[in-house]
């Protein structure tokens, strides 16, 4: 955003605190920011944490490799789709961020080999949540749970 436009964003939101008072202004805005925020996180969280992740050593990668296999391509349904300006397409973001969301579903129907890279569901993204370590030998990320059991460490 430009500061023209958090200008107009901060003489609204005064003008709306001056009308109504700070209090209902934060009672309303205040969960909407929360809930935002919240879900922002998560979307961050899942496109770059889950297990079938791409991480590499320097020299050892390709940007290609890295965009496609480091983000996923959390498959949402489409009113979350809709919600999210189709942000799941995360790893066709990474690859090229110039498409417009609007043109990410088209780039999925055009060349349906990427939609089964980083694939995850909503269900199977709360699973993601868990993974924490990434296991070099298996070249995925594991939780700590997999980790204590492996080597005993209970």
């Amino acid at each position: 955003m430009d500061d023209r436009t958090n200008f107009a964003i901060a003489v609204i939101a005064a003008g709306l605190i001056r009308l109504i008072g700070i209090g209902p202004f934060l009672f309303v805005h205040l969960p909407i920011m929360l809930l935002a925020g919240l879900v922002g996180v998560w979307l961050f969280y899942v496109h770059h944490q889950f297990e079938m992740t791409f991480w590499a050593h320097d020299g050892e990668w390709t940007f290609q490799e890295a965009a496609l296999r480091g983000s996923s391509h959390y498959d949402l349904p489409r009113i979350l789709r809709w919600f999210t300006a189709n942000i799941g397409m995360h790893h066709i973001h990474h690859l090229c961020s110039r498409i417009p969301y609007y043109r990410l579903p088209l780039v999925l129907r055009d060349y349906p080999d990427l939609s089964s890279i980083g694939r995850l569901t909503l269900v199977e993204s709360f699973r993601c949540v868990r993974l924490v370590l990434w296991d070099e030998g298996q070249q995925r990320l594991v939780s700590f749970r997999e980790v204590r059991q492996r080597y005993a460490l209970v």
